[in-house]
């Protein structure tokens, strides 16, 4: 069969300043990607920085939001030109974060970016002259199947795939499915759970579909939200109590027993219990890990170690030392998990901003922890609250609550956190804070460093701490993650003994902590902000 015939073409083009990758890629406004070779100039960076990829393949996939098709025939070309020998596709472009990484990790196909990778990318961006492209390449993402091409002389086969297929796979290995299935469907001694899975119209929907409805037997109506949607349905894919408050309302009419949602790329999660009782992520990952018993993957495999980000609660750690297991605390930044994981040190971690996952990929998993949680009430035989009212029981609560102010004044923001890291200086050991009714002694004060167990490199100013003697913090992070402004996020932290305070309302008890916290910062003077944009 005679092969489509096509010629690279050289593009000539000028550098853009700003294609700097952070920890989850480059994240810009639609409209920067849009302008002309913003797009193409990426890509091309990123096949000269890794030119490994060369005779190899390549897989793509996104959310399904605004542009992403438009992106997904961009690299299909800038690849057929670039020497790829194969482009593997999700069908309709489609792939979650998850599912992504299993089928990278089922091929052994190039990753992760590390940091000298991206800074390599980045370094070629701000020098970049031209790119290459075969521009007529046509391929119907829509359909599955192979398309083969002749890039001159040359073999270039571009596969559309079912996105879900290879992580459906995985997750059966991971988890007891029948077990899951008895849960949903109920029994004589037991009624069914009754879930609520709301996708946020991101791209978890017809994953959710798939291993929920069609595998483990929920109604179809038990996922809500479920189809990707370029502009989400106008919302924004955030789990959080904020921007997932339609599930919250659901949740507290008391019909459901168990609901979940994931943001736009499926690696995060937020769980919630009947009437709406809402389950920290630094509560979710201290439980998962507690019962990784009912999860027959860490049963096979073994507990390796726990971490955590850095701002991240700690009630994982009261786990780790109970079982006796290595206990990491990272920057903010799946990355860092990921060379834990390598290296064969980890096994479970979470972080406060809904992310939660294990070492059966290299990034966080929001359809796998609703999976776990899942698990882990047919192993208990219990509900949401129970589960995790027994944990404080035994454990104690972890109090945690997080303020973030978007889209501030860069300016300001930048000056608030350099006279805050001045301020170390003064706060000793043993210094005493006050605040209103809230008299602390402060146990350390720092802007966190971390030197990486694994290779040595050193991550410095993660993050000013304020801890203090009780086992409370207070938090500072300047967040580089947001695509408009800056975002500055406080962290708070309160460690509770006494059961007869679990029931306290959260804002109540935080409220002296809160106070400080901005007594501190004087963040009002520097963003002119009076209130976060959310609290979670």
């Amino acid at each position: 069969m005679a092969l489509n015939h096509h010629s690279v073409q050289t593009i000539q083009t000028k550098p853009f300043e700003d294609q700097k990758p952070g920890t989850s890629g480059l994240r810009k406004p639609v409209c920067v990607f849009q302008q002309q070779n913003y797009s193409e100039n990426f890509i091309q960076a990123i096949h000269t920085a890794v030119p490994e990829v060369q005779g190899g393949v390549v897989v793509v996939g996104g959310d399904g939001r605004y542009f992403m098709t438009d992106v997904v025939h961009k690299i299909i070309a800038i690849s057929a030109a670039n020497r790829v020998k194969r482009v593997i596709v999700g069908k309709d472009g489609i792939f979650s974060t998850p599912a992504i990484s299993a089928v990278v990790r089922k091929l052994n196909a190039n990753g992760p970016a590390v940091e000298s990778i991206t800074n390599k990318i980045y370094e070629i961006s701000k020098q970049i002259t031209s790119y290459k492209i075969c521009p007529n390449i046509q391929v119907d993402i829509t359909k599955i199947g192979c398309k083969t091409f002749d890039i001159d002389g040359k073999e270039f086969i571009v596969e559309i795939i079912d996105p879900i297929s290879d992580y459906l796979e995985q997750m059966k290995e991971i988890f007891d499915f029948e077990s899951i299935r008895g849960l949903l469907a109920g029994s004589k001694a037991r009624p069914p759970l009754k879930v609520i899975i709301n996708c946020l119209n991101g791209v978890t929907g017809p994953y959710a579909k798939r291993i929920l409805c069609d595998e483990l037997g929920a109604p179809e109506s038990s996922v809500v939200n479920c189809v990707p949607l370029e502009d989400f349905g106008g919302k924004h894919p955030d789990p959080n109590l904020t921007y997932a408050s339609d599930l919250v309302d659901v949740m507290n009419e008391g019909i459901y027993d168990f609901g979940a949602a994931f943001d736009g790329d499926g690696d995060r999660n937020m769980i919630l219990g009947k009437n709406g009782f809402f389950v920290t992520p630094s509560d979710s990952v201290a439980v998962i890990g507690d019962n990784y018993k009912a999860i027959p993957y860490f049963v096979k495999s073994g507990i390796k170690g726990f971490a955590r980000s850095m701002p991240t609660g700690r009630a994982l750690d009261r786990v780790a030392k109970a079982l006796n297991v290595e206990m990491f605390e990272v920057p903010t930044g799946w990355k860092f998990f990921g060379n834990l994981m390598d290296a064969g040190k980890l096994s479970l971690c979470g972080e406060e901003s809904f992310g939660t996952g294990s070492d059966h990929i290299r990034e966080k998993d929001g359809i796998w922890a609703c999976l776990a949680w899942l698990a882990i009430l047919a192993y208990r035989q219990a509900s949401v609250e129970e589960v995790i009212r027994d944990h404080w029981k035994r454990y104690g609560r972890n109090f945690f609550q997080r303020y973030d102010y978007e889209q501030v004044p860069a300016e300001g923001a930048k000056e608030m956190m350099s006279v805050l890291e001045s301020s170390l200086s003064m706060a000793v050991k043993g210094k005493e804070l006050q605040s209103a009714d809230l008299s602390l002694v402060i146990e350390s004060a720092d802007n966190f460093s971390y030197t990486d167990p694994i290779d040595g490199s050193v991550a410095k100013n993660q993050g000013i701490r304020f801890q203090f003697t009780d086992g409370s913090r207070i938090i500072f992070r300047l967040s580089g993650t947001g695509s408009v402004g800056a975002t500055v996020r406080i962290y708070f932290e309160i460690y509770e003994e006494q059961s007869e305070r679990f029931n306290e309302d959260i804002g109540c008890i935080m409220k002296p902590l809160v106070d400080l916290a901005l007594k501190l910062s004087d963040l009002q003077k520097y963003t002119g902000r009076n209130e976060p944009t959310v609290i979670t």
